[in-house]
């Protein structure tokens, strides 16, 4: 309370407490208090105005005198202007569409090789999206269809196994939004945590426990994986068949999926292989492959089996002799042991010998780093194409016929064919912390447009908000932006991307050019 004195009349006041505003950016629509985050940890209320707390994620490259790029170290964007070519404005930090009727946040038009462009930029808030999980290793991990958690909640399932990768489904509208809050905000909290290149713990009902992080070893049952496969068990008989011609009488390949047989295969045949009469205990599909040896599991080549011999059954007295000597190896070379026949023809371990020790290793040599690699999976409709037009479905016929280039942070993507802007990017060549949430809940990430301005005009695009790269990179905000940016940050483009403006990306460069 405040008291002061007007003449004779003395007047008391209550102290004015601050309005908290209400923040539009998704439907949650917090009323964030001064010097208050909203549910989203990317809007703020600072001194009465909507702050976008994250700052504006513009992609610079300078061409030395040599050709090569020079790295634009990230840092504050210091209000220095970059020659306009060099330039290319992301969706990081930009702000979103919703409600649907707004344009995006930024519309910017450019010149490129005397083209007339134009790069609609938005932060898109995805209920319909996942991230496909692709573990590089041999390992069982759960079977098909299998439930994939996160901290208990069911988050996604085991899909299709890859030539020696194991993959996940995680996410996708029905975990985000069709199960229990608590499944919904697990399900949100792990996609973030994946695209945004943390580490994340699941469990597969039935199957192992993991932790994968982008562009880095998977951790199986606590162990960290080291590599995927160098092949079946046919290719790898197949590829080193003529190494081992000579140093051993037999060699089997054990792998979950195909178990090779040296004597037995074509590869064998073809070098003047001997008959050795083994007998392997699984279902033959041709001469020295054999499917459903042993179970899945984590042992010898992704099966269940500790002791390979049980997949062999009594060797035939006609063709063996005693002393034959046999080598089994797994598909990555993790596993191998020496046998030789005895005199009942049943195989005894042995020492392994010298002569056939590179060879194991060279199966180790050849087999690539295991690694889990996450792709953020979307589809785009709703607010981000209004946002780019006012006539939608014109967007996302532009997109199916290339005239449209669309990027993630300034990342490729790969768009699936068929209906819709259902669209897949790696998650280690966006910049950091690319990707955002909001609590309904969804995740936000980035989306670029890029097209002729011609075509942009042509598809009912918002012309009237276009504005220059220098000004956006000047620091100027769209005019239907209703927030307040918290500056600019120049990065560096990732790895080996290409420029978001650089040859090849636009099919009219052919047409120009």
């Amino acid at each position: 309370m405040q008291t002061c004195i007007e003449g004779a009349r003395t007047v008391t006041t209550a102290s004015v407490k601050p309005e908290k505003i209400r923040c539009d950016a998704c439907p949650v629509m917090c009323y964030i208090a001064e010097g208050r985050s909203g549910a989203c940890d990317r809007y703020a209320n600072e001194n009465g105005q909507l702050v976008r707390l994250d700052p504006l994620k513009i992609l610079q490259k300078i061409e030395a005198s040599n050709g090569d790029v020079v790295p634009f170290l990230e840092r504050d964007w210091d209000g220095e202007l970059v020659p306009a070519n060099d330039g290319f404005v992301t969706a990081i930090g930009a702000g979103t569409t919703y409600p649907d009727y707004k344009p995006a946040p930024f519309i910017v038009s450019s010149e490129v090789d005397d083209v007339d462009m134009i790069t609609v930029v938005t932060e898109g808030i995805f209920s319909y999206c996942g991230a496909k999980v692709k573990i590089d290793t041999d390992r069982h991990l759960g079977n098909e269809c299998a439930p994939v958690r996160a901290d208990g909640e069911v988050i996604g399932h085991v899909t299709t196994s890859e030539y020696g990768s194991q993959m996940l489904s995680l996410g996708g509208v029905h975990h985000l939004t069709g199960g229990s809050k608590k499944e919904g905000r697990v399900t949100c909290a792990a996609l973030l945590a994946l695209c945004n290149g943390e580490e994340v713990a699941l469990e597969i009902d039935g199957g192992a426990a993991l932790t994968v992080q982008a562009g880095k070893p998977p951790v199986i049952n606590g162990a960290l994986e080291e590599r995927m496969r160098v092949g079946c068990g046919s290719a790898t008989v197949g590829m080193f068949a003529a190494q081992w011609k000579g140093l051993v009488d037999e060699v089997v390949v054990v792998d979950d999926h195909i178990t090779g047989v040296m004597s037995e295969h074509q590869a064998g045949k073809v070098i003047g292989w001997e008959p050795t009469g083994i007998k392997i205990n699984g279902r033959r599909s041709t001469p020295g492959r054999y499917f459903q040896v042993a179970e899945p599991g984590t042992g010898w080549g992704g099966t269940d089996l500790q002791d390979p011999l049980a997949i062999l059954g009594k060797f035939d007295p006609k063709t063996a002799k005693p002393g034959l000597s046999l080598l089994m190896v797994s598909t990555t070379g993790e596993h191998s042991a020496y046998f030789e026949l005895n005199e009942d023809l049943v195989p005894e371990q042995k020492d392994m010998p010298e002569r056939l020790l590179p060879s194991v290793r060279r199966i180790e040599e050849n087999c690539e780093p295991a690694l889990a690699s996450v792709l953020f999976m979307a589809g785009a409709g709703g607010s981000l194409r209004s946002g780019v037009t006012e006539h939608p479905v014109g967007l996302t016929r532009s997109v199916q016929k290339s005239l449209t280039y669309v990027s993630c942070g300034g990342a490729p993507v790969y768009i699936w064919p068929g209906g819709g802007i259902t669209f897949m990017a790696d998650v280690t060549r966006l910049p950091k912390n690319a990707f955002g949430y909001v609590p309904t809940p969804a995740l936000v990430a980035p989306i670029e447009f890029t097209m002729r301005a011609e075509d942009y005009r042509a598809l009912g695009g918002h012309m009237d908000y276009v504005m220059p790269l220098s000004e956006a990179l000047s620091g100027k905000t769209g005019r239907q932006n209703d927030h307040i940016l918290k500056g600019r940050r120049g990065v560096t483009p990732e790895g080996d991307n290409p420029w978001p403006t650089g040859p090849g990306n636009y099919p009219w460069r052919k047409a120009a050019g």
